[in-house]
């Protein structure tokens, strides 16, 4: 599929336009153009041949043939020249966290500023300062952020590294002699940012060698970095290391115990295997020469006196003493872990009624289809102008709307809720009066903009938010966008008491450019017993697929299934819902 690139045209397009200061509106179209080819499941390339590229909302006439026009010959030459107009480092300068097309133009046509390299270098001359719009204070933040994306260099995210093993692990389970394959690594911790990829591979050693030559020979493999019976490194056309490490089945649950990490968890596990007079390593525990457990991971951790630790815990935050905790109980496993299977609604979604693609009813159609008995669509607020953001007049009538459409889903028992993601302003007030808000089943109340606050004012506005009695849930708390944007960094303790205090949830966004809360903060609001939702932030059926994202970063939070909100059956969540308004 040729989906993501020429997604990034489009994208790139709509921000060479944007620094241009040309129309806008194609700015907007652009980039709805590149989020729509981003997250569409099926192939670009069939729906051009067979007609179907102009029906997708938002691809007209002109759009659609540049898309054949790459298609046929592999670049868009309306763009080409577009991108010639503008020096390729300050293209790069935009991918720095606050820094917008207008800053860049800024930079560009009037400090003759051309790359990275040289505004870093023109910042701590101070030779910049003066330009219109740049202070001392917003150069400043502007280094900080350079700096923390530079430390990001060489990872992706979760949701981009997760199909490619996924897809790889099950080529590997379909070659001869494969007992079982498993990803390993910081990707099966669930972590928000990858840097290669750790495979396991159970089968006997004789085989290694056809099993390397099968997997190199997958059509995601670009370059073979080295190859071998027991090892084989590769890279994928997207730049990404893969190691495949093949182990007998007897060996296969002391490896992928070892190959996951993390270090520090591993550290602890050895430590713990020597006061017992054992050796642990990825061959299996061993008392001497012989093996006292190694061919599946539970026996692994049942053998050093461990209840069995999720993957995702695997941080050296806590779990070795949770585990032994257990395990003194007579627990097989250290909590009631959250699954996808628990979830039972996604209380955060778009429609074309803001900047999503799919209509109310096809929405709640595919909640359904999902299993889930309970929804709320919730689109942006006015303030949103970029995402098609509804203004009161257009709320009012899209509520009607939503009702409407819950008095039919209701009669096959799905629960459908009239909601809004209102834009939570500098100051923490929100982007609709409370008589508009009362209108409402539902508010996501969620930052957006001024997301470099400083931390007490970021804090102060969150906690005044969570005060607002119509407010449900605070949508990605913090504004950031994983890796390239910190967003804001309020005090979490302090908002989190103050979403205690009001009965107010908190999101955990489980889209991989968010996993917002970040496991560290729902870990502190599982302790404080505050609410968490799992929402997927939908603006298309193929995003809903990120529930797992968020579940994986709930698990790395020590979520247990009963404090995720919509894990909890209707009746129950509709009951949460009348006592906080009461």
């Amino acid at each position: 599929m040729q989906n993501g690139e020429i997604a990034k045209l489009f994208e790139k397009a709509g921000d060479v336009l944007a620094v241009l200061g040309e129309n806008s509106f194609k700015v907007i179209a652009y980039k709805k153009i590149a989020r729509t080819l981003e997250e569409m499941a099926t192939d670009v390339q069939q729906l051009a041949s067979s007609g179907e590229l102009e029906k997708i909302s938002g691809i007209g006439k002109s759009s659609a043939e540049k898309i054949r026009e790459y298609l046929r010959v592999g670049k868009i030459a309306e763009f080409e020249d577009l991108f010639s107009q503008i020096p390729t480092g300050v293209m790069q300068i935009m991918r720095i966290p606050t820094v917008g097309p207008k800053t860049v133009a800024i930079l560009w046509k009037e400090g003759n500023v051309t790359t990275v390299e040289d505004l870093k270098k023109r910042i701590e001359e101070k030779s910049l300062i003066g330009l219109p719009g740049l202070g001392e204070k917003k150069l400043a933040k502007i280094l900080e952020n350079l700096a923390h994306l530079q430390t990001s260099a060489g990872r992706i995210r979760l949701g981009e590294a997760m199909p490619v093993a996924t897809e790889i692990v099950q080529f590997l389970k379909s070659i001869p002699h494969v007992q079982d394959a498993q990803f390993c690594g910081s990707l099966r911790r669930g972590k928000e940012t990858i840097g290669d990829i750790d495979i396991a591979v159970s089968a006997q050693m004789q085989f290694g060698q056809s099993i390397a030559d099968a997997v190199t020979a997958h059509p995601l493999v670009s370059s073979v970095i080295q190859t071998g019976p027991s090892k084989t490194s590769f890279r994928t056309s997207n730049g990404l290391q893969v190691d495949v490490r093949i182990v007998p089945p007897e060996s296969w649950g002391a490896a992928l115990q070892y190959f996951t990490g993390s270090k520090e968890h591993n550290v602890r596990l050895r430590e713990m295997a020597v006061k017992q007079g054992l050796k642990l390593n990825e061959w299996g525990l061993f008392k001497g020469e012989s093996a006292v457990a190694g061919s599946d991971e539970q026996g692994i951790y049942a053998a050093l006196g461990l209840a069995w630790v999720p993957p995702e815990m695997r941080e050296d935050r806590g779990e070795i003493e949770a585990a032994l905790r257990a395990r003194i109980k007579n627990d097989a496993v250290i909590l009631d872990i959250i699954e996808l299977s628990d979830l039972r609604g996604d209380l955060h979604m778009h429609t074309v009624a803001s900047d999503g693609t799919k209509s109310i009813e096809e929405m709640v159609a595919e909640c359904k289809r999902r299993g889930f008995t309970y929804c709320a669509i919730t689109d942006h607020s006015k303030s949103q102008f970029l995402a098609n953001g509804l203004k009161v007049d257009r709320l009012v009538a899209h509520a009607q709307a939503i009702k409407a459409v819950a008095q039919s889903a209701l009669q096959s028992g799905m629960l459908v809720l009239a909601g809004s993601e209102v834009d939570i302003l500098a100051d923490g007030s929100l982007d609709y009066e409370d008589d508009v808000l009362e209108l409402l089943d539902w508010v996501v109340a969620s930052p957006h903009a001024a997301l470099t606050q400083e931390s007490d004012a970021a804090t102060t506005r969150l906690i005044r938010a969570c005060g607002n009695p119509h407010v449900c849930v605070i949508g990605h708390p913090t504004g950031r966008l994983v890796p390239s944007r910190r967003g804001l960094e309020p005090d979490m303790q302090k908002v989190i008491f103050a979403a205690a205090r009001n009965n107010v949830a908190l999101e955990i966004n489980a889209n991989t450019h968010r996993l917002d809360l970040r496991d560290v903060h729902v870990r502190m609001a599982v302790d404080a017993a505050v609410p968490i939702c799992i929402n997927t932030d939908a603006h298309a059926f193929e995003d809903m697929d990120q529930m797992l994202y968020g579940i994986l970063t709930a698990r790395r939070g020590w979520a247990k299934i009963s404090d995720i909100l919509n894990a909890r059956p209707r009746d129950a969540f509709e009951k949460w819902l009348r006592d906080r308004r009461q």
